[in-house]
C-alpha cells in the first residue's frame, strides 16, 4: 500500500483509531498528577520528612517512659515486692498521710 494513494478516513474512523492513545494519555497522565502533587507524591517529601522526625522524637520520649515503668513493674513483682515503694505509690495516689508526716513531693521525668 502506498501512503500517498490512502483514502481519507472518515471522523469517526479517525476516532476510533485515537480512542485508544488519548486513553493511555489520560492514564498516565492521571498517575504522573498523583506522583507529583499527591499525599505521598514529590511535592510532600517535605512534609513526610518532617512528620517522620517528630515521630522518632516521640519514639525516643516513649522508650524513656517505657524504661522507667519496667523499672516500676520490677519493683511491684507479687513475690518480692519492695516496701519503701509500694508505701510511695499507696501515699502518691490514695493521698494516705498521717498527721505527723510531711510530703515532700519529687517529680520524675517522663511520669506524671
Amino acid at each position: 500500500m502506498i501512503l500517498w494513494d490512502m483514502q481519507p478516513l472518515s471522523l469517526l474512523e479517525m476516532m476510533k483509531r485515537a480512542m485508544l492513545p488519548a486513553l493511555c494519555l489520560l492514564i498516565m497522565l492521571y498517575f504522573g498528577t498523583h506522583a507529583l502533587f499527591g499525599p505521598a507524591g514529590y511535592f510532600a517529601l517535605d512534609d513526610i520528612r518532617s512528620e517522620r522526625a517528630e515521630l522518632v522524637e516521640q519514639r525516643a520520649v516513649m522508650l524513656e517512659r517505657r524504661i522507667l515503668l519496667s523499672r516500676d513493674i520490677e519493683l511491684l513483682d507479687p513475690h518480692g515486692t519492695d516496701p519503701d515503694f509500694a508505701d510511695e505509690l499507696v501515699r502518691r495516689h490514695l493521698g494516705v498521710v498521717r498527721p505527723d508526716e510531711v510530703i515532700v513531693p519529687l517529680e520524675r521525668p517522663g511520669l506524671p
